[in-house]
């Protein structure tokens, strides 16, 4: 996608994930992020194992890059020239039409600079530009104060229950 500027004059730019991005994605996580932040739960030992290593880069294989299987859209977010984290778009079925749940994930050392908020701006303006779809989901835990601020701040809808918290913006 096209670079778009953010807070102090940085630059980010949405690439179609590919092998290399993923690799660039692996090493960040393992990094600035606990695995859990990335990925579903891998059996083991706590961190970077290894085996989660490898789990971490079949997950996003089969999501995104393998052509039989990948169910969405994920692109690598570079700050800068520098990789700094993941956004994604899948489309599901809502209850009523169809939905396209969203997700961005950033590495620690570029939260909180206005980065998450651009991003999720460009992912909404790629929703409707589908044409297809009604409505953004996303799904966040009530801990995050962050990512409930920047989905209140799309105008979507909050419903909490128990631990999760459930966004709905109309397009």
């Amino acid at each position: 996608m096209q670079g778009v500027p953010v807070a102090g004059g940085s630059e980010i730019v949405l690439i179609p994930l590919d092998e290399p991005g993923l690799g660039r994605l692996l090493e960040l996580a393992a990094a600035e992020a606990d695995p859990l932040e990335v990925m579903p739960p891998v059996t083991g030992p706590a961190g970077w194992t290894d085996q989660r290593r490898a789990a971490f880069l079949a997950f996003h294989r089969r999501r995104s890059l393998d052509p039989d299987t990948a169910i969405e859209s994920t692109w690598v977010i570079e700050v800068d020239g520098r990789t700094a984290g993941a956004a994604r778009l899948k489309p599901v079925s809502g209850p009523s039409a169809l939905e396209v749940e969203a997700g961005v994930w950033l590495a620690r050392s570029v939260r909180g600079h206005g980065i998450g908020r651009r991003v999720t701006e460009v992912l909404l303006e790629s929703a409707r530009d589908g044409g297809s779809a009604r409505f953004v989901v996303a799904t966040t835990t009530v801990d995050n104060a962050a990512a409930r601020r920047l989905l209140t701040g799309t105008g979507a809808d909050l419903d909490v229950h128990g631990g999760s918290v459930d966004a709905r913006l109309e397009l």
